[in-house]
């Protein structure tokens, strides 16, 4: 045993305490005593037998089962103007050469209204220095925005690389 000699009485108890605690601490730091961590697919697999069954409420069950309505946000809309969030799409968006850069932007949307008279009163032209951006459209759905981009970038391919939709805020008039 270890001798602790002209040590007090106080800090005896004190080593033989820490020492007990050092020895526990290895007999129980041994890997026969170490757990090992449980993967929860092995343990369902193992359990399960390869089996797994999902219980779903009804009323959830029913929300997945519904088909899918095809009406479109729009039936939320009051009468006349509407501001939403939404997306358009950017077909110009560039701050070099100031000098020329407005009349630019028009153009650009000038150009897309030629070919795309659909598109009347939906194009936006507008600065935030040093910049001028064109935008076309409005958009509700992401889905909507990019299927026109893919029209866009077809009918201007000198440009498609410029364009890319973008969250905006959106009119929609609804009569």
């Amino acid at each position: 045993m270890i001798n602790f000699g002209s040590i007090n009485k106080e800090r005896k108890t004190f080593f033989r305490v820490f020492l007990i605690l050092v020895i526990f601490s290895f007999i129980f730091n041994h890997p026969i005593f170490a757990q090992e961590p449980v993967n929860p697919i092995e343990k369902i697999e193992n359990e399960s037998d390869g089996r797994i069954n999902i219980e779903i409420p009804e009323s959830i069950l029913e929300l997945l089962l519904q088909p899918s309505s095809n009406k479109s946000s729009h039936s939320n809309l009051k009468p006349g103007v509407n501001k939403l969030a939404g997306y358009r799409i950017q077909v110009f968006g560039e701050g070099r050469n100031p000098n020329t850069l407005e009349s630019r932007a028009k153009a650009r949307g000038n150009a897309i209204l030629a070919k795309f008279p659909k598109y009347k009163g939906q194009i936006y032209t507008f600065s935030n220095a040093p910049n001028w951006y064109t935008r076309i459209g409005n958009f509700m759905t992401v889905a909507e925005a990019n299927s026109a981009l893919t029209e866009l970038k077809q009918a201007f391919p000198s440009f498609s690389n410029e364009m890319r939709v973008v969250k905006s805020q959106i009119v929609i008039i609804k009569q």
